[in-house]
């Protein structure tokens, strides 16, 4: 039963990190200029963010969710701030001449940036506790076995599709040019800038 709740969670996870949007392109992006590490760092941030929602899905906590959805006016507005800062860092950022090396402060950065997106993020509470509701998990409220492999099955969900798709860009990154790595600069700061116009679209 328990397994059961771990790969039922690990699934849900993989699925709601698998989409394309500002974290997938942050990844692809910081993949392919700074290395495999960077990138992967960059998704563990939104994994573990994606693990928190899906500790308060999974538990029941109704009286947190019900304060994060009431603030996400604002939880919107820093998001969106937030991307607009990160596209225009990008898209006027230059392309590396030689190998990044990214140190432990870097990784951190990557790590709580992706942490930010994710989390301020209210439609994903919303997404948890509608997958959740819809295949009858997370019901066990008292079952603090049963709702704890639900959580950590969605962090290695999410984890491991991050790993895999770091893994497999860095395979990719020694035949790309400094021309490339410009334009990919460029494109990665427009989407993440179109992601901005769309968050604060929402507000209106």
């Amino acid at each position: 039963m328990t397994f059961d709740y771990l790969i039922k969670g690990l699934l849900v996870g993989f699925s709601i990190a698998a989409p394309v949007g500002p974290i997938g392109v942050l990844v692809i992006r910081r993949t392919l200029t700074e290395g495999r590490l960077s990138g992967l760092f960059t998704g563990l941030g939104a994994a573990v963010a994606d693990g928190t929602y899906g500790f308060i899905a999974g538990f029941g906590l109704t009286s947190i969710s019900d304060f994060l959805i009431a603030q996400q006016f604002w939880m919107k507005l820093f998001g969106g701030l937030f991307l607009l800062y990160l596209g225009i860092k990008i898209l006027i950022s230059k392309a590396a001449t030689k190998e990044a090396n990214i140190d432990s402060n870097g990784l951190l950065k990557n790590f709580t940036s992706t942490f930010l997106l994710t989390i301020t993020n209210p439609i994903t509470i919303l997404t948890f506790f509608a997958v959740f509701a819809g295949l009858g998990l997370g019901q066990e409220k008292t079952n603090y076995m049963l709702s704890s492999a639900l959580v950590l099955g969605v962090f290695i969900g999410s984890a491991v599709w991050w790993l895999l798709l770091s893994t497999v860009l860095n395979l990719f990154r020694n035949k790309i040019t400094t021309s490339g790595l410009t334009w990919i600069n460029r494109f990665s700061g427009i989407l993440i800038l179109s992601f901005a116009i769309l968050a604060f679209y929402s507000l209106l």
